[in-house]
């Protein structure tokens, strides 16, 4: 049965409504039909494919199209090839969902090949792969929170083409049930995977096959990718030289926390590259559901205590504040504008560092922070997790289902998100 806004007093449905809010911004903008993944045969001209090795902590689903559930597992490993249509049919930072199966090729992200894999079969494909490519880089991505599998496959798979990124790509995706009110078991599911990280980056580090390592984590993905960064400093006295790069992308972090998870990496640390927008609504919002305590991702770099402990830990700090884009949550940056993901890719890629301390693309602004201007990693980071502006089918039929007009209560973060949101709330069944 629905839940009438009578049955809840306001501060529940306030709070209901600021922590449904708070995790739009990690919604992928996922389809309707279920089982994409099966493999599908037939091709088109001018697709491109994207080869990837896949680590999990999720448990396995007996349903051949969604591979794994988002439920807790043991570690497992796959390796997939997916299938995306031609650049002239789609936009840089697009996923694009089949309507019915099979997907088409020329329109949809398609799965090719599925090969699941146990850990020394696993390397052997690594080991293969990574001989081919310059420096024999690694890029390990790790997803953020309201991810399906199939969500981080293809969002993954989308990253690595359109970043241009010479790299042999490794997904790390961990437990989530992809569903806005599982936000709780979600965050315990990544705390769940920390070790399983850990133990993943701490074998790149050793394989003599590998030659250099760069991890972007997105949202609530940081938070698994700084405890096992923290537990990997402690354990080593510092963190392996291979792990050469790390991006957190609109990292939905304690800023307090984050600051004792630096000073926890003693010894050795690699680049880090942070990116951050003080117009960040969706962090904004999810600033009030912690506690008030500001996020990551949406500090000023240029005000105290920031400022000196950028400077002093050595972070570069990407500031999209000014950034101008479509998005209407300010979270989706870096997926609104391919010029910007096509300028630092290309630069990163020639092994030209950034080190103006502002990059203007006509009426749009990027502002670099820090003394480590010059450490900002290989273009394995640049891009981010695209259309976040709308609430994805799923996620409208649980609000739909559980919450009645939850647009109507929006006072207090209704101002944070804008109509963007609000609308979905309202209608569950509109259009995207």
């Amino acid at each position: 049965m629905p839940i009438s806004r009578k049955d809840l007093p306001m501060p529940a449905i306030r709070r209901l409504c600021a922590v449904a809010v708070a995790t739009v911004f990690v919604a992928g903008c996922a389809g309707d039909v279920k089982g994409v993944l099966m493999p599908v045969t037939s091709t088109v001209p001018g697709t491109s494919k994207v080869t990837m090795l896949v680590a999990t902590t999720r448990a396995a689903d007996p349903d051949a199209g969604v591979l794994f559930s988002g439920e807790r597992g043991k570690p497992a490993y796959v390796e997939m090839t997916i299938s995306l249509p031609p650049d002239a049919r789609r936009k840089v930072g697009e996923v694009q969902w089949p309507s019915r199966l099979p997907g088409n090729p020329e329109t949809d992200f398609v799965t090719l090949k599925v090969d699941k894999l146990d850990a020394r079969t696993g390397l052997a494909r690594l080991h293969e792969r990574v001989a081919r490519v310059p420096k024999r880089r690694v890029m390990v991505f790790v997803h953020g929170f309201n991810n399906r599998f199939e969500d981080a496959v293809y969002r993954f798979a989308q990253i690595v083409h359109d970043s241009d990124a010479n790299v042999v790509p490794v997904l790390f995706t961990w437990p989530s049930r992809g569903s806005l009110f599982a936000y709780g078991y979600d965050r315990e599911s990544a705390t769940y995977s920390r070790n399983a990280l850990e133990n993943l980056l701490q074998e790149l580090a050793r394989d003599p096959a590998v030659g250099e390592v760069s991890l972007l984590a997105h949202s609530m993905g940081n938070w698994v990718a700084l405890e096992s960064l923290t537990q990997m400093a402690v354990r080593n006295r510092g963190i392996p030289p291979k792990i050469a790069n790390v991006m957190l992308a609109s990292p939905d972090v304690d800023a307090d926390v984050f600051r004792t998870q630096i000073a926890e990496m003693t010894g050795r640390r690699p680049k880090f590259t942070l990116f951050v927008s003080q117009d960040d609504r969706a962090l904004a919002v999810s600033r009030r559901v912690w506690g008030n305590k500001d996020r990551l991702g949406a500090v000023d770099p240029d005000v105290e205590p920031y400022k000196t402990e950028f400077e002093k830990d050595k972070i570069t700090v990407l500031n999209l504040t000014k950034l101008r884009t479509g998005d209407k949550l300010n979270h989706g940056k870096f997926a609104e504008s391919p010029e910007v993901v096509k300028l630092i890719g290309t630069r990163l890629v020639d092994g030209q560092p950034i080190t103006d301390s502002r990059v203007g693309l006509g009426d749009r602004l990027i502002e670099v922070t820090g003394s480590a201007a010059a450490a900002v990693g290989t273009a394995a980071g640049i891009v981010v997790s695209a259309p976040v502006a709308v609430i994805d089918p799923q996620a409208r039929r649980n609000l739909g289902d559980r919450v009645e007009h939850l647009g109507n209560n929006i006072h207090d973060t209704g101002a944070a998100v804008g109509d963007t949101v609000t609308t979905p709330f309202q209608n569950p069944g509109a259009p995207r």
